[in-house]
């Protein structure tokens, strides 16, 4: 294995780099999940209608936040960077399922401030092409990652 790149690391297979991690446990017969990414911590719960106890948002919730909150930072920092006056940037998103268990997000992004025609063009398209709207779109494969040498617990591990 080679050293990992500052910032990353690296994968079994040749050109991929760790950019972030997170780790999802559940350690109940509910369905409340603890999550830690980086150093912060989050839940994720189902509703009850779904037999959960509706403690925090659902994985589906997280999604969304994920793909929000990746649109309105990447926006900004783009006004920032071209000294633009964007005040507020709000993104509306729905998950929504359709016939024969289609499904689909909608995305609807509010841009508030002194912005002409073309600088609120340039921030549309510019969300077109956020890390996690990419990641999103282009269904990204998840695959197996090798287990830990050392185990916890039972050993068991699933993906």
């Amino acid at each position: 294995m080679t050293a990992a790149p500052a910032g990353g690391v690296p994968d079994a297979e040749a050109g991929f780099v760790r950019a972030a991690a997170a780790v999802a446990t559940s350690t109940a017969d509910d369905y409340r999940v603890d999550i830690r990414s980086g150093r912060h911590r989050l839940t994720a719960d189902e509703p009850e209608s779904a037999g959960g106890a509706d403690t925090a948002t659902t994985p589906v919730g997280l999604l969304l936040s994920a793909l929000g909150s990746c649109t309105a930072i990447t926006l900004r920092m783009y006004a920032q960077r071209k000294q633009w006056p964007l005040t507020t940037v709000r993104v509306h998103l729905g998950y929504e399922k359709g016939p024969e268990k289609a499904v689909r997000i909608t995305r609807r992004i509010d841009l508030v401030g002194d912005l002409d025609d073309a600088q609120r063009a340039r921030l549309l398209d510019i969300a077109e092409r956020t890390p996690v709207t990419r990641a999103v779109s282009a269904g990204t494969p998840i695959v197996p990652a090798a287990p830990r040498a050392s185990t916890h617990g039972n050993g068991a591990h699933h993906g």
